[in-house]
């Protein structure tokens, strides 16, 4: 895929909200929604992929998010996976912190996001996609990859509008190991909107308002050493969220694998349930 080429897809994403809200039914791409403060969601979120020359895994983790203020969300994840025919296994922890960085609703909403990962080699959680992460770095055996220690800072700027319904994310991301390594390039893109914008004033299920699609793009463009899109991997993927009346909401994802670096197929699914003003409640 050429620069060119790269340019234009993005374009093209970020034109869709010139067609006829909330947080996206995103896996990789953060809108600018925050946490309510108080709030607390639980969440898991897994893919799912068989890379070439490699076996069938599970990547998963477990997300515990909090709205601390109405400017500042914070997030603990702890990874885990399944490969088959080499068990399963933990494979760290990741603390996140997101920023509002402007209050308000506006065209442009930027948010500032800073995580800490501290994971090994076997990771397959898929989170994002960097630098030139590819299908070959999912196929080292558990036992040798488990070995390897990745204590990385992850940067992110994520911009957010909604615009007559839609939503439209974008996020520019950079990573870097703390020990050594180059500063890692990443992206991530995403368009989405409800069935309908009307709700309903009776409790229902299957409402067209419950039911979110979307379109995301996402992928590695290099390290500072060597930018670009040679040898990078990038995925495009219809997403589809469903909210029940309870407030629990299931997601899952079809990934498509662009370039001959990407796996040729991802499935990513998730649910998340949220328990509103935790704190308060546990004092009364």
């Amino acid at each position: 895929m050429s620069i060119q080429k790269f340019f234009a897809v993005v374009a093209t994403l970020a034109g869709a909200v010139a067609l006829p809200a909330g947080e996206g039914p995103f896996f990789v791409t953060y809108t600018h929604q925050m946490e309510e403060p108080g709030n607390l969601e639980v969440a898991t979120r897994s893919a799912m992929a068989k890379p070439r020359d490699g076996q069938r895994f599970l990547g998963s983790v477990l997300e515990l998010e909090y709205g601390a203020t109405g400017w500042w969300t914070t997030e603990l994840y702890l990874d885990g996976q399944a490969t088959r025919g080499q068990g399963a296994l933990f494979t760290g922890y990741r603390w996140e912190n997101r920023f509002r960085v402007v209050p308000g609703e506006h065209w442009i909403n930027p948010v500032l996001y800073v995580e800490f990962e501290n994971i090994n080699g076997a990771d397959k959680s898929l989170l994002e996609v960097v630098s030139t992460d590819g299908q070959a770095d999912l196929t080292d055996p558990n036992h040798e990859a488990r070995l390897e220690k990745k204590r990385e800072i992850e940067a992110k700027l994520i911009l957010g509008s909604h615009v007559k319904g839609w939503t439209v994310a974008e996020n520019f991301i950079v990573e870097k190991n703390v020990r050594h390594a180059p500063f890692e390039f990443g992206y991530a893109a995403g368009v989405s909107r409800p069935l309908a914008l009307k709700a309903r004033p009776d409790r229902c299920q299957l409402c067209a308002e419950n039911f979110q699609v979307g379109l995301e793009l996402y992928g590695g463009m290099g390290t500072h050493e060597r930018f670009g899109l040679r040898d990078t991997s990038h995925y495009l993927a219809p997403t589809l969220a469903w909210t029940l009346a309870s407030g629990m909401k299931m997601q899952i994802s079809p990934g498509f694998g662009l370039t001959d670096s990407s796996a040729r197929f991802l499935l990513r699914f998730g649910v998340s349930y949220e328990i509103q003003q935790l704190l308060r409640s546990g004092r009364r």
